[in-house]
């Protein structure tokens, strides 16, 4: 979806354009909603698989490009640092042996990435946070050098006009101040999507919103980073982690 031209807007020429064209968008929105002319059936499911590169240490590793590069297969993308890759599985039909199929497609996917990889002298592995990354692996070197990376880090710093202050209390406390979005390469994880009925859809995000809070005990728990403690991880003193940063809205 879309070509990732990405451009900072402050200071830009281009705004006015960009604002433009973004409400050309909202109006062509609000007439396909208004003339029904979303697909309706079948729903369909679809997810995506984030997971690590690292060396023969276990060290993350940054030949992400590298290996992205060898595999070439549109399911597979980038991601914020140069230690993960993600892939995108095909959107299927919600019925039938469903998860069955998207499971097969993501065991094939994931033995094709790990025979690449041993290429580049690289392992692929899933594990939520890696525990072995430690604050060198957050330094910019690590980021994914593409366009839309640096400048989502130079924006959200410039929009905070601050380094992002991290605080975790739980078994493990963290308290770190980082001059980059980095930390958020931490984290990988299985997404699966579901299409939804878009006449339905205020009821349906309510309802997602208001479950959000009480699924949390029943969801993995990764390890740890930054050297924590990753061998005790007992979850509900981790549930102590869960943070909600801002208002959550309803519609």
């Amino acid at each position: 979806m879309g070509e990732l031209q990405v451009q900072k807007l402050r200071n830009n020429p281009l705004k006015a354009r960009y604002i433009k064209q973004l409400l050309v968008d909202i109006g062509a929105l609000e007439q396909i909603l208004d003339k029904k002319m979303f697909e309706l059936s079948p729903i369909r499911i679809g997810a995506e698989q984030e997971f690590c590169l690292v060396d023969e240490f276990w060290q993350p590793s940054n030949k992400a490009l590298e290996v992205l590069e060898n595999i070439d297969d549109p399911h597979f993308t980038t991601e914020l640092a140069l230690y993960n890759l993600e892939i995108n599985l095909d959107p299927i039909p919600l019925s039938g042996n469903c998860f069955s199929e998207m499971h097969l497609q993501l065991d094939h996917l994931l033995a094709m990435a790990n025979k690449v990889a041993e290429k580049s002298a690289t392992k692929i592995i899933l594990c939520g946070i890696l525990p072995t990354i430690s604050k060198r692996h957050l330094n910019l070197e690590y980021l994914t050098p593409i366009p839309r990376y640096k400048i989502l880090n130079e924006v959200i710093k410039e929009i905070r006009n601050n380094d992002i202050e991290i605080h975790i209390k739980g078994v493990d406390e963290l308290n770190i101040r980082h001059d980059s979005v980095l930390y958020e390469g931490c984290n990988t994880s299985f997404q699966s999507h579901l299409q939804i009925d878009p006449y339905d859809f205020k009821d349906t995000y309510n309802w997602s919103q208001a479950i959000a809070g009480p699924s949390c005990p029943f969801v993995p728990i990764p390890p740890c980073s930054s050297e924590g403690n990753c061998g005790r991880r007992p979850e509900l003193p981790y549930l102590r982690r869960v943070w909600i940063r801002g208002p959550v809205t309803f519609y």
